[in-house]
């Protein structure tokens, strides 16, 4: 358990629930809910999406910089 849950007593978790209750009603919270998990399904989607691109990007081999050549300035 993470140490900021693990304040949260049954009393809290159960007052957060009533206010829920109140503000929303009993009828809203399963579209909340399945909003919600949209959300965090795109979420984690677009992080899946970013670590691909970026696994990519460092498997590309990077290109040689151009040799150069002095040209020695005639005196």
């Amino acid at each position: 358990m993470t140490p900021m849950l693990a304040v949260l007593s049954a009393t809290h978790v159960v007052l957060v629930v009533v206010v829920v209750l109140l503000l929303f009603g009993a009828q809203k919270i399963p579209e909340l809910a399945r909003s919600l998990g949209s959300g965090m399904n795109e979420f984690k989607k677009g992080l899946r999406e970013g670590e691909q691109t970026l696994l990519r990007a460092s498997e590309t081999p990077v290109p040689p910089a151009p040799e150069t050549t002095a040209n020695p300035k005639s005196e």
